[in-house]
């Protein structure tokens, strides 16, 4: 099958993942039937009905059909992984347990496991339990040893906007399930059962890819995963057997506009040879941060906050550093040396043009984040 990329493919995830051309893939992000085992319908104490997991997708007639159908899909999936290609695995503990073992058994090495936790999860209405609040990710690279893609600084900024603490990002995440304006609905019920939130997927896709990869997900649903993917300038293929998803997800993601990383003709090209360098780049490699005020010229008289996309909001305008230097001028505006920020360390006011020239300094990659090389000890 020709790999056209950003598209959504109606089917059978495993006859369409084997038809995919091998090692083609930087990132797997899997969130498979969860196999819930339901044999009746789920009542609150006032009798009313709990909105659970019914579909026939999450059903399956013992274990070992359940196994049978994981060890094939991540089977594929370890096949058309670039050899320095990441997989992430979501599930609950019906499933996750016995995914990991599978894992295992084909060869993914395991990297992380993260744990979900949810701020606002489903009560266990008869009290026979503990209210269920977390999932667990599994993170696992392809071949033990190999160079991986981990963007450890952005992840460290991005847990500065957060968390308001510019440390290591753990292991363990606190993020709402999917509420309000992003839930999707059908006239009034909900589309999926098991939408997931955007901010889980941007820290999965931040965080193991680079703009221009290209990221699969064998289980589309309602398109999160492209979604993200298009917003922060990854490639993605999704694989989807229930047509009505299909149609939601393919209007989801048409209807968002990627974020140019730079604009033509408001680049300064008196030296050819020198390296396009993304706005956003700043932020992704921690030398920015969104929510950061940015001042327009010298006197600072204008500002402006850096968006999560690497645009920028100046009162009524946003976009690009170049458009809102534009709108604020009338006239052609070079962004990169209108554009001043506070050296934390100095304190002085430094064009943006500086840590531009930092980056190209350190032969960082244009389009990329920062990437670490990270061997297994």
């Amino acid at each position: 099958m020709d790999c056209q990329f950003d598209q959504i493919i109606p089917g059978d995830c495993i006859k369409i993942l084997a038809s995919l051309p091998e090692k083609s893939f930087d990132l797997v992000f899997a969130d498979p039937p969860y196999n819930l085992q339901l044999e009746k319908e789920l009542r609150r104490p006032d009798t009313s009905k709990v909105d659970g997991v019914v579909e026939a997708w999450d059903k399956f007639s013992n274990f070992v059909g359940y196994d049978d159908f994981t060890y094939q899909w991540l089977k594929e999936c370890w096949r058309i992984l670039k050899n320095t290609g990441t997989i992430w695995v979501i599930g609950s503990y019906h499933n996750i347990f016995r995914v990991g073992r599978i894992m295992q058994d084909i060869g993914y090495w395991i990297l992380n496991d993260i744990v979900w936790i949810k701020t606002n999860p489903m009560p266990n209405f008869h009290g026979v339990r503990f209210t269920n609040a977390h999932e667990t990710l599994i993170w696992a690279q392809k071949l033990k040893g190999n160079r991986y893609t981990f963007n450890y600084r952005a992840m460290k900024a991005y847990n500065l906007n957060v968390r308001n603490s510019g440390v290591q990002m753990r292991s363990d995440w606190t993020i709402p399930i999917c509420t309000g304006k992003e839930r999707i609905k059908i006239n009034g019920e909900k589309a999926h059962p098991t939408q997931k939130p955007e901010a889980l997927l941007e820290r999965v896709i931040l965080s193991s890819t680079n703009p221009g990869d290209l990221v699969l997900d064998p289980f589309f649903g309602t398109g999160t995963t492209g979604a993200v993917a298009k917003k922060l300038n990854r490639h993605w293929i999704g694989i989807e057997t229930d047509p009505n998803y299909v149609v939601i997800a393919q209007k989801r993601v048409d209807s968002i506009i990627s974020p140019k990383y730079d604009e033509v003709g408001h680049e300064n090209r008196s030296n050819s040879k020198e390296k396009r360098i993304p706005f956003q780049a700043l932020v992704l490699n921690g030398y920015l941060r969104e929510g950061q005020v940015l001042y327009f010229g010298r006197t600072g008289e204008k500002q402006a906050s850096i968006l999560a996309d690497g645009q920028i909001r100046c009162g009524a305008y946003s976009g690009s550093i170049h458009k809102v230097g534009r709108e604020l001028t009338h006239a052609p505006c070079n962004g990169w040396m209108a554009w001043y920020y506070i050296d934390e360390e100095t304190g002085n006011r430094e064009r943006i043009d500086r840590l531009r020239n930092i980056i190209r300094t350190c032969n960082q990659t244009v389009y990329k984040p920062h990437r670490e090389t990270v061997k297994e000890l």
